[in-house]
């Protein structure tokens, strides 16, 4: 652990835990569970709170607590579901917020920690380690990013807490453990709060980036093809028939290699848009409209 005993205790005050309950009926409770624990970090004295969205996705109640021990409520302010951040608030203000700094100034093999809840009577836990990439990534959910942090510091609590630099500055909100060498954490980087900060407060998401097509689908790469793992219940895909096992040979006749370029192609689609799909399934060839959705409303 490479961050000094100051240097910690000056960023500490500005992590919390979060403590979210989930209707059960929400489209997300399947899948992330009705009760969900997390981190976060003070962004803003006036109580602004960064952490990932798949902690307050479909929230109805957050109580966030304070490194002083206290418990105070929070309403979700902002989701962006293409980068993973969400952004809640608590009132009152003239709390102690991290400071920012984007990520492309930073490289790999700099050094970063990570501070985070434990879960465990509000505690905290601090990890450290290396970037060892700044690069695109991918993952099976319909979800990517053109900058991840990937690092060898591992998460030593619950997700959504703030990854710094050594000078004490916010550069990610982690969100992943990857568990591989050389690759323990993935952080968010931080500019996809900082660059988009009034929108997002002002509008609870992203309204100058048109809204894209989404399926609802998990799935894989496999021998340069794309492979449906599954559909989630009630989305587009599951509606318009795609199930496991699916082979994607194409959509709207442009053929589909892997997942990244799955992603291109679908996304380059406004939501709405009925999309075709070419699939292989049962030793045959068939194709599937499927009318995409709107991830945001899907899971309002």
């Amino acid at each position: 652990m490479n961050a000094s005993v100051k240097l910690i205790e000056q960023v500490v005050p500005s992590t919390v835990s979060i403590h979210v309950t989930v209707p059960q009926d929400h489209h997300s409770a399947p899948l992330l569970g009705p009760e969900r624990m997390g981190s976060g970090a003070i962004v803003d004295p006036a109580g602004y709170i960064l952490t990932v969205n798949y902690i307050v996705i479909g929230a109805s109640t957050i109580k966030v607590s304070l490194v002083d021990n206290s418990q105070v409520d929070a309403e979700v302010v902002a989701q962006d579901f293409a980068s993973g951040i969400g952004l809640i608030k608590i009132a009152n203000s003239g709390f102690p917020a991290a400071p920012l700094r984007s990520s492309q100034e930073l490289k790999p093999g700099d050094d970063v920690f990570i501070a985070a809840g434990s879960g465990e009577e509000n505690g905290r836990r601090v990890s450290g380690g290396g970037l060892t990439s700044v690069a695109p990534f991918d993952a099976y959910w319909e979800y990517s990013l053109d900058r991840a942090l990937i690092s060898t510091a591992m998460n030593p609590g619950l997700g959504g807490g703030p990854m710094f630099d050594m000078h004490g500055r916010m550069v990610g909100v982690v969100s992943l453990n990857l568990n591989e060498v050389g690759k323990f954490s993935l952080a968010i980087p931080v500019e996809n709060f900082q660059d988009h900060r009034d929108e997002l407060i002002r509008y609870g998401r992203r309204v100058s980036r048109s809204s894209r097509a989404w399926i609802g689908m998990y799935s894989y790469t496999l021998r340069k093809h794309l492979v449906v793992a599954g559909v989630l219940p009630g989305g587009p895909g599951e509606t318009a028939g795609l199930k496991a096992g699916d082979v994607v040979l194409a959509i709207d006749d442009q053929e589909v290699a892997d997942r990244p370029a799955f992603y291109q192609q679908l996304w380059s689609r406004p939501a709405g848009e009925t999309v075709l799909f070419r699939i292989f399934r049962n030793n045959a060839v068939q194709t599937i409209p499927i009318v995409s959705g709107n991830v945001e409303e899907f899971f309002a």
